[in-house]
């Protein structure tokens, strides 16, 4: 699988991946009205990109694999020396709006681990960015926000996000598509929650004290407050989509910190409106959050098609609480990559039985690569999944 990207992908011209993807739309009294498109239904208008039948995307709407598809969380990061090298003396949020850089730290993991998807390097916090919010990720730290968002008139700083506020991702999409074919890209965005915390807090929290206390204390304020950021959240994913992007994940990342009752009531609803915005483009939309074992179900019925599971529940009783209709992704620690080679294909195999039966399944960590992993474990577990899963 490795050595498989050139110019073109080793494609003609002809199959290259179609860039510029945009929802089918009819005219309906007279007005062109948008169409919603089912991730599982081939494009009704046009050709099918070059990625339509890539083993990623046909597990992402639960059809027959050659093999079951691998990426990684994090892939394209600091676990490879060679991005590394690459950032070095280049800040984080610099790096995601310089659309060469973003192109090679992207095809990074592509090339080395001959991964069934790339996904494209940014952050989540990039579209806050965008509108003007002052903002950086301090290194060992994470996002910190300058000042906090925490009354009714700080809502005035969260703007309308534009596609040409971020024009650095359509040029950086357009020249990935152009270099990876057949590969599928995967786009992403923080869910609103995620992001919301840390406009709250100011920074990465253990305990969400002042984002719960809005959320119990003023209600209004705070579904105020995460439906902005539903607005800004779907611009910035579907500036990704009409560039190019095979599918979108929707990460909420802290989301793990709520009860059940609490998701649906405070939180599903922005994240819902983040869905449906992307629903009639096709693209499967997948869904991801750490320590969120007990929202699974949740997940599926916000609107993901693909639910992401981390490394806490097995996928059989992932599958059992998401309920049918969904493909699955995940599910191995990520700090068995740490452990020798065998620890790592014993761990790997019971992902692989727990998936047995499952509509559709996506191999993945159960998080995200952590920086100290050895860049050859992840190119051997490819290897092994590939091969254990050859048909």
């Amino acid at each position: 699988m490795r050595g498989r990207l050139s110019g073109d992908g080793g494609l003609g011209a002809e199959r290259r991946a179609v860039s510029g993807r945009r929802p089918p739309a009819v005219a309906v009294g007279g007005a062109c009205k948008t169409l919603p498109v089912s991730a599982n239904e081939p494009p009704t208008t046009g050709q099918p990109a070059a990625t339509y039948d890539s083993p990623f995307l046909k597990a992402c709407r639960r059809e027959a694999v050659p093999h079951t598809p691998v990426w990684f969380m994090r892939q394209a990061g600091r676990s490879l020396p060679e991005y590394r090298k690459l950032r070095q003396g280049v800040p984080m949020l610099e790096s995601c709006t310089r659309p060469e850089l973003v192109t090679e730290i992207t095809l990074q993991p592509v090339r080395r681990h001959g991964v069934d998807a790339a996904i494209y390097f940014s952050d989540i916090v990039v579209p806050l960015k965008a509108i003007g919010l002052d903002l950086d990720i301090k290194p060992g730290v994470g996002p910190v926000v300058e000042e906090p968002i925490r009354t009714r008139a700080d809502l005035a700083r969260l703007r309308d996000l534009t596609p040409e506020d971020v024009s650095y991702v359509t040029e950086a999409v357009g020249l990935l598509t152009r270099e990876l074919g057949a590969t599928p890209l995967i786009g992403f965005a923080g869910a609103p929650f995620t992001l919301a915390s840390y406009l709250i807090e100011g920074g990465p929290s253990r305990t969400y004290e002042n984002t719960k206390a809005m959320m119990y204390g003023d209600p209004q304020l705070w579904a105020d407050l995460v439906d902005r950021l539903a607005d800004i959240t779907s611009v910035f994913l579907k500036v990704q989509i009409e560039a190019g992007v095979s599918a979108v994940q929707l990460f909420d990342s802290w989301a793990g910190a709520l009860a059940p009752l609490d998701y649906r009531r405070s939180v599903m609803p922005a994240s819902r409106k983040v869905f449906d915005a992307v629903a009639p483009y096709g693209v499967p939309r997948i869904h991801f959050g750490v320590g969120t074992g007990e929202l699974l179900g949740l997940f599926g019925e916000a609107g993901a098609d693909v639910v992401g599971v981390d490394w806490r529940v097995s996928l059989d009783e992932a599958a059992r609480r998401v309920g049918p209709g969904k493909a699955l992704q995940g599910n191995i620690d990520p700090t068995i990559l740490f452990a020798p080679r065998e620890a790592v294909e014993t761990k790997a195999r019971e992902v692989l039985d727990s998936a047995v039966g499952l509509e559709g399944h996506v191999f993945n960590l159960g998080h995200g690569v952590m920086p100290a992993t050895d860049p050859d474990s992840l190119t051997r577990l490819v290897e092994y999944v590939h091969e254990q899963t050859a048909v």
